[in-house]
């Protein structure tokens, strides 16, 4: 008995639901978890609402003035929340009551029967229709609560600096490269499952993972500068501290960029990425204190913007804290385990999906009686079936990140950065207009990163502070 077979055994009790209690069960559980997230964002949203006054373990970490910005931003963005998951659900409900699913099949199937070329009607050409008009209409709906997060609740706190037109250029650019990615990707996916025999899950899974290595590999380098600029960090102190740290750490750095992103928004950020000897570092130029993009050295800049330019981002000690921090997932090699274990959950999805994927009921319940698509055996199963799955994954997930952060932390104060890794945390808590306080059960759930109140604690330690000087 092979291992698909095995597993098939095990789901033979699937056979003996009907149709509409499999589709009601999913109904079901898709209320629930959206019922337990509201749950859990309501009471983080009256941790916003009632704290209007900081508390005396934050005294020292921020401002009245700062900590009201935050509190009402964060209020905002929870109402957005609400009403927008709201409105997902309903959307899912009726896509799922009304038959959305086959009704676009069908329309896929007889505008490409029209067609004589047997290609054109296959299951492959069939799916990449469908998944062009979802993607359409993705784009579509999700507009309106797109536009009015930018332009009314970003600009209203001061983090928006997009015009509209450059707004639409840029989703145009989002939509047309995730199609002419999407659809060639999906339709290779497609045929390895369709010729891959017993054991496709296995082609499937290695596939998938070579296309999420290539992608993570040229993110950066060919994709990233679509939509911003980045440029090569100028030389200076910044730039000979942070190598003489990567140098230090026998970190393989190969390049060191900028990226000009305060076009967009003024949130800070900074990042890594790269494999083996070609690793490169990424900072927003809203990050650092003072920077002035390519543009902004080309033209007169009054004082007034001078100095609030310069009111933001951080110094050279507490960038290269931030960066000590990063470095530490690296040296702890937290990036390669997260790697690993989503390279673990990943093949147990194909082969779960294996083992059910020719289980009829599965189509029939989601309104296909007589055929058996593969990509809509991905969507029910892996989206609608293994959903209480998900959750928990994310949850554990979550947990793991939040484990990896203290950690990262704990790299960094042995290296003598203590002290300004907790100014830079406090300053990027500021910038970004992060609500320092939070519900616990909402942020076990939600906050891969600690809070800010959390993190100060764990680097206060004073017997171990500044170990080392740099």
């Amino acid at each position: 008995m092979s291992l698909i077979e095995a597993l098939n055994s095990c789901f033979d009790f699937v056979d003996k639901i009907d149709k509409s209690t499999l589709f009601n069960t999913v109904i079901f559980f898709i209320t629930l978890m959206y019922l337990w997230e509201t749950y859990l964002s309501f009471r983080q949203y009256l941790v916003q609402k009632s704290n209007t006054k900081i508390p005396k373990e934050l005294e020292n970490v921020t401002d009245l003035e700062t900590f009201e910005k935050s509190r009402l931003y964060s209020i905002d963005k929870s109402l957005y929340e609400f009403a927008h998951d709201f409105f997902n659900q309903i959307e899912s409900y009726a896509l799922l009551y009304y038959g959305a699913l086959p009704y676009v099949w069908n329309l896929c199937s007889r505008q490409l029967a029209n067609f004589d070329q047997p290609w054109l009607n296959s299951e492959i050409t069939k799916s990449c229709l469908f998944l062009t008009y979802f993607m359409l209409y993705g784009q579509i709906t999700s507009q309106p609560w797109s536009i009015y997060y930018n332009f009314v609740i970003e600009e209203k706190h001061g983090f928006n600096k997009q015009t509209f037109g450059f707004y639409i250029k840029d989703n145009l650019k989002k939509l047309l490269l995730s199609i002419s990615l999407t659809i060639p990707i999906s339709a290779l996916f497609i045929q390895i499952v369709k010729i891959g025999g017993d054991y496709f899950f296995i082609y499937a899974w290695l596939f998938v993972t070579f296309i999420s290595l290539f992608f993570i590999s040229i993110y950066a380098d060919y994709i990233a500068p679509l939509f911003d600029k980045y440029v090569p960090l100028q030389d200076g102190e910044l730039k000979t501290r942070i190598e003489e740290l990567a140098k230090s750490l026998n970190f393989p750095l190969y390049k060191l960029y900028v990226v000009e992103g305060s076009k967009r928004s003024t949130h800070s950020n900074a990042y890594m990425y790269g494999f083996h000897k070609n690793k490169r570092i990424v900072l927003f130029d809203t990050l650092i204190e003072g920077y002035k993009s390519t543009e902004e050295k080309s033209e007169e800049i009054t004082e007034n913007n001078d100095k609030q330019k310069e009111s933001k981002g951080c110094n050279t000690e507490e960038i290269l804290a931030v960066l000590a921090h990063e470095l530490g997932h690296w040296k702890l090699s937290h990036n390669l385990k997260n790697l690993i274990l989503n390279q673990i959950n990943l093949f147990l999805y194909f082969l779960i999906f294996a083992a059910l994927m020719n289980r009829q009921i599965f189509y029939s319940a989601f309104g296909f009686e007589d055929e058996r698509p593969v990509l809509i055996g991905l969507l029910v199963i892996l989206q609608f079936i293994f959903a209480p799955y998900n959750e928990l994954i994310s949850f554990l997930m979550t947990s793991l990140g939040r484990r990896f952060e203290f950690q990262a932390d704990e790299f960094a104060k042995n290296l003598g950065k203590s002290k300004y890794l907790k100014s830079s945390l406090v300053k990027l808590c500021k910038d970004n207009l992060s609500f320092p306080m939070c519900d616990w059960l909402y942020s076990a759930f939600h906050h891969s990163h600690p809070s800010l109140l959390e993190r100060l604690e764990a680097l206060n330690d004073k017997s171990d502070d500044e170990k080392k000087t740099q």
